[in-house]
């Protein structure tokens, strides 16, 4: 099978790999249809972030099962599915407690080992705990499949995002970084009420996306232009909640900058560059928390998908760029160069 590899900076590649198998009873292969580029993955692409020479990338897709072991139950072949982006076996205590992505036998598609979703199939460990079935009759709209498969991870993540910072009705939100999931962090605030949210982004293209999602206001600014522009609008008080999706220094400075005396942070941002810019002070001096981290995108896919499947929630306009499997190096380079904002691929 054909699937998408890392060699060294920008060099992406696709090449023929073994074919995705069952190798335990739990396991299932699922045959993706869909899957796409993510900003995290961009770290990895540019050097930034280690990988080995060969090892596989993407961690967002969604497919048919093909094949599944004898102990799995909730899947059989032919049916559609989408996959968080970890898989976890369920029933430890961390899954219990809703964290998956702390599961003592979970792991993430494209580590050393495992197969990536910019591939032809995936191999699925603990398919029951992992994989989550959609309507069969979606795989035949072509819109719908594309918004279910953003629920594998950019619109988990701007909900897990939102409810960190607890945005709650009637709240005024602040999303810091207008990529995908800082839009589809529009999409969550607002499902949860939010009577205000605020984005602060610089690209035209993508800032039309948020306001279409139901952003009220654009900040362009960037760094302590940003929070004073945040503070003005919100008559000098700052947001109730703050999304932080960027991972940047000066993205965490900005977000604990603009939020409110009380007021909360949630932070999905991948960290990069030399710190998290935390000023310890001020977080103390105005009772503002700091919640987040990686997406429980496993737990939340149950809450979401009706939303998604009822058309109440459509987070397909973030994909704006859609390539097949062969061009999926021309998808990197448009998000790296800011031409695309994410990429489909196209199976």
């Amino acid at each position: 099978m054909r699937a998408t590899t890392l060699h060294g900076p920008y060099d992406i590649r696709v090449e023929e790999v073994p074919d995705a198998r069952v190798q335990a009873p739990h396991d299932a292969v699922v045959q993706v249809l869909r899957a796409c580029v993510c900003g995290s993955d961009l770290w990895a692409y540019r050097g930034e972030s280690a990988r080995q020479p060969g090892q596989r990338i993407g961690h967002e897709f969604l497919g048919t099962v093909v094949e599944t072991g004898s102990e799995v139950g909730t899947v059989r072949p032919g049916d559609l599915v989408v996959a968080p982006f970890t898989w976890a076996d369920g029933v430890c205590g961390f899954c219990a407690e809703g964290l998956p992505t702390s599961c003592a036998n979970g792991g993430f598609w494209g580590s050393v080992g495992s197969d990536g979703g910019q591939g032809e199939a995936v191999r699925v460990p603990y398919a029951d705990g992992t994989l989550v079935r959609l309507p069969g009759e979606a795989a035949s709209d072509d819109r719908l499949l594309t918004a279910l498969l953003a629920l594998s991870d950019v619109m988990g993540t701007g909900h897990h995002a939102a409810v960190s910072a607890g945005v709650r009705p009637g709240a005024t939100v602040a999303v810091v970084g207008d990529g995908a999931v800082g839009l589809c962090a529009v999409l969550a605030a607002r499902r949860l009420g939010a009577e205000r949210v605020v984005m602060l982004g610089r690209h035209t293209a993508r800032t039309r996306v948020a306001r279409s999602f139901g952003a009220t206001d654009v900040v362009a600014e960037r760094g302590e232009a940003a929070v004073a522009a945040v503070r003005e609008l919100t008559g000098g008080h700052g947001a109730h909640a703050v999304v932080e999706a960027v991972g940047t220094e000066q993205s965490m400075k900005t977000a604990v900058g603009i939020a409110r005396p009380g007021g909360a942070v949630g932070w999905v941002g991948v960290p990069h560059g030399s710190g998290a810019g935390l000023d310890m002070g001020l977080l103390f001096k105005h009772n503002i928390a700091l919640r987040g981290g990686i997406a429980p995108v496993r737990t939340y896919l149950p809450q979401l998908l009706p939303d998604v499947l009822s058309g109440a929630l459509d987070p397909s306009p973030v994909f704006d760029l859609s390539v097949g499997l062969a061009e999926v190096a021309d998808g990197y380079r448009a998000m790296d160069e800011r031409t695309a904002l994410k990429a489909l691929v196209t199976f």
